[in-house]
């Protein structure tokens, strides 16, 4: 296992962190098939997903897998009054990662990120390691700290 950006980074900030890694394929990319290949509960996967602001451009988010993002919710916490989701094309350009390894650590520039609020009594979740089919496992606190995260309320009722 070769270590990605996101392992390097959480080393030099000697941040603990576990990883887990599963084969993946082209059509099954989603958190919830990470989910279901590492046998963790789906409620501690955690998906990025990157947006953009009329007012901010480029927010982070971070979600669980099992939730849907409330675009209103993230416009009026982020200061935009309107949101959208990054368009894939332009994913690898603006974070430096891929449809499916998209990790909120290690993006090629700091952009505005929230976590959203229900990780805040997790004493863990999973997001992305940077790559397809490595995800890393580490407290909500420390991926808030590496972030320069804020918590809010991001789910879709």
């Amino acid at each position: 296992m070769r270590k990605t950006n996101v392992h390097r980074l959480l080393d030099k900030e000697k941040i603990a962190y576990q990883i887990h890694e599963y084969a993946w394929k082209e059509d099954s990319l989603d958190a919830e098939t990470a989910a279901s290949q590492t046998n963790i509960p789906l409620d501690r996967v955690f998906k990025t997903l990157v947006t953009v602001g009329d007012k901010t451009g480029p927010v982070v988010v971070v979600i669980s897998a099992q939730d849907e993002l409330n675009l209103k919710k993230l416009a009026k916490v982020s200061g935009n009054k309107k949101i959208d989701m990054l368009p894939m094309k332009d994913l690898e350009k603006t974070t430096g990662y891929i449809r499916g390894g998209c990790s909120p650590i290690g993006m090629k520039k700091s952009y505005p990120t929230y976590i959203d609020s229900y990780a805040e009594g997790l004493e863990y979740l999973v997001i992305s390691a940077g790559k397809r089919g490595s995800q890393v496992e580490l407290s909500p606190a420390d991926l808030k700290e590496m972030t320069k995260a804020a918590y809010a309320d991001l789910r879709a009722e």
